[in-house]
């Protein structure tokens, strides 16, 4: 219910409603008659797509795209002041053990992917083919990310263009369809 309008806020009550009528036919074993094993689980997973579709909408569709770190300004300049940019990055902490993490650096303000970075307080350099940092300003957005002095950048990670997950409201509904079509030709007919 964050950032919705009234259309979409009134969607998302009939779509959860519905999806809590169905999970509790899951929870009573019956619809409109008594639920068979396999519509049991056709129920179940239907009231979870209704839940989260953007579970399976990450599986079709990965939210996040990989870029080799050399690309850095490329992908940099590919996105918008304020995007988030993940960064997988190998060094050391504090007392010299190995580190491995992810760093999500929002981009700062730019003409250019370089200016971005740079607004976001980090500056690489490519040296013996690896992306290794710089420069990380002070009380910046790459220092709150956990970036420092001569770790590598290994992989980049950007937000990739997804359709929206409310279409996989679709194929849950036409199953949750086909459960009722089956249960209507068991249910005795009334005299």
């Amino acid at each position: 219910m964050i950032d919705v309008n009234w259309f979409e806020g009134i969607a998302v009550f009939i779509v959860a409603t519905v999806a809590m009528l169905v999970f509790a036919s899951v929870t009573q074993g019956f619809l409109l008659v008594k639920n068979r094993v396999v519509e049991t689980l056709l129920l179940l997973l239907v009231a979870f797509t209704l839940f989260r579709p953007g579970f399976w909408m990450d599986l079709v569709a990965p939210p996040l795209v990989s870029a080799p770190p050399g690309s850095l300004a490329q992908v940099a300049d590919g996105l918008a002041a304020g995007d988030l940019l993940r960064l997988r990055v190998d060094g050391f902490d504090d007392v010299g053990a190995p580190r491995s993490f992810v760093a999500v650096l929002p981009l700062g303000e730019g003409e250019d992917g370089a200016a971005r970075l740079q607004g976001a307080g980090l500056e690489t350099v490519a040296a013996g083919g690896k992306v290794v940092v710089d420069s990380v300003a002070f009380d910046s957005a790459a220092q709150d990310a956990g970036l420092d002095f001569d770790q590598v950048v290994t992989e980049i990670m950007f937000p990739a263009a997804q359709p929206p997950k409310q279409l996989m409201f679709i194929p849950a509904l036409l199953v949750l369809c086909g459960v009722i079509f089956l249960q209507r030709r068991r249910r005795a007919p009334e005299v």
